[in-house]
């Protein structure tokens, strides 16, 4: 918008005005600057240079130049400047840009967007969780969240924004709070298992006595220090009290068995009273223990599944005493269900009476391996095996008894078991087999 009589005899930053120190100015005239010093061409990829209307008006203008010097004999004489206006090149790329930034920050918008959705069926799953859950910041155990399950065990829904002393003294009363500040110095977790907690709710004046499973687990930041501590678990407080009055229930069962072996106990005394028939009591009562011997371990356990490695030491203890050092036991850890146990207990008295009498343990020097294990094909069967060695010669008895008899049956009148015994010259062997039903 110039003629050249405009521009002839003038110099460039008069001609084409710029402010002195703005980037316009510096990127132009270092530019020149450098064909002066180096007499090499110099380009400027792209410079903003406004330009001045004949109106006043200015433009803002983007120039790619080429600066190349011009030399007579030897000598730098002119700058040939070559510019391109590229200012609607430069505006689509702005242009461009500015839809690339809007298209990021839809992105970033939809994101945001699903993270508040995420976030808000995370917040309904924490709420609706049935284990009661909390959340506890800084030292001094700020409330930040807690869900409907803890307001509900707790009794009272303002808890948060307020420290566990501020809304739950009865919880600081019981020693709780040094167990957060061990849980927050320590960063361990602290795991309660049937803990006993006594809480007041809102409201009420008497606290409630309640079981609680529970985890105080410490909350890390990015540098694995800890600002604050979940509280989770669930309230076992039926299932203890359950637990409670089934004891209660298999205490009072046991009790009034061990009075009714009693009574047997006496019967058989009335009814073995001479001289011959004293041998028989011994045996008899001997037998009645071992079966006593084995009710108190099934009721233990609740009459459920007894181990091998129990039943056996325990029928062996009741029989040899003082010689069960001279019995070596080994075997895998098996369960027996309650009636298996029972007869397993009475065959391990069976051959201890029996050993005491006539075989191992009826001298100083005798002993007994007892060894057992499971072998699984098709179904799962125990191998129990009793040997004897270092006692007298043992010969089979002419005429089987009770105790022969019962010991040659096994624990099991199916099929698949079995059960035999040996008279070896150096011992008496027992072995059997018998499949194993669920426990």
């Amino acid at each position: 918008m110039r003629g050249r009589g405009d521009l002839a005899g003038q110099k460039m930053f008069d001609a084409f005005p710029s402010e002195e120190g703005s980037e316009s100015h510096q990127l132009l005239k270092s530019s020149l600057d450098r064909v002066l010093k180096t007499g090499e061409p110099d380009e400027l990829a792209l410079i903003r240079y406004d330009i001045e209307n004949p109106d006043g008006s200015t433009d803002a203008r983007y120039w790619s130049a080429t600066h190349t010097p011009i030399h007579e004999g030897g000598q730098l004489r002119y700058i040939l400047q070559h510019t391109v206006d590229v200012t609607e090149v430069e505006k689509l790329r702005q242009h461009k840009d500015a839809m690339g930034i809007f298209r990021r920050a839809k992105s970033v918008q939809d994101e945001n967007r699903t993270l508040r959705d995420e976030t808000r069926r995370l917040l309904a799953l924490f709420h609706q969780a049935p284990g009661f859950t909390a959340v506890l910041m800084g030292t001094e155990h700020r409330f930040a969240m807690a869900n409907e399950a803890y307001r509900e065990l707790v009794g009272r829904a303002d808890v948060v924004g307020r420290t566990v002393e501020e809304a739950l003294p009865e919880v600081a009363d019981q020693g709780f709070i040094e167990v957060l500040d061990n849980v927050y110095r320590t960063g361990e977790p602290y795991f309660g298992r049937r803990e006993e907690v006594f809480l007041v709710p809102e409201g009420e004046s008497e606290p409630r006595s309640r079981f609680l499973n529970f985890v105080f687990q410490p909350v890390l930041d990015d540098d694995d220090l800890v600002r604050g501590i979940i509280i989770q678990g669930n309230d076992v407080t039926d299932e203890v009290l359950s637990l409670e009055r089934q004891q209660s229930l298999v205490n009072e069962l046991n009790h009034r068995v061990k009075n009714t072996l009693a009574i047997v106990q006496g019967l058989a005394m009335q009814s073995f009273r001479t001289a011959e028939t004293e041998r028989g009591r011994a045996v008899f009562e001997a037998r009645l223990r071992t079966l006593a011997t084995a009710h108190n371990l099934l009721t233990e356990g609740f009459w459920g599944a007894a181990e091998v490695a129990d039943v056996v030491r325990q029928s062996a203890e009741t029989t040899a005493r003082d010689a069960l050092a001279r019995i070596d036991f080994s075997g895998d850890l098996v369960r027996l269900p309650p009636q298996t146990a029972v007869s397993l207990a009475m065959i391990i008295h069976e051959l201890c009476t029996n050993a005491m009498k006539y075989g191992a343990l009826s001298n100083e020097s005798g002993s007994i391996a007892i060894r057992w294990h499971v072998v699984e094909n098709g179904a799962k069967a125990l191998v129990f095996e009793w040997k004897e060695q270092g006692g007298p010669a043992v010969t089979p008895p002419e005429r089987p008894g009770f105790g022969t008899r019962l010991i040659s049956r096994g624990v099991s009148d199916r099929a698949t078991g079995s059960a035999e015994v040996a008279y070896e010259p150096d011992g008496l062997r027992f072995s059997m087999r018998a499949e194993l039903e669920a426990a």
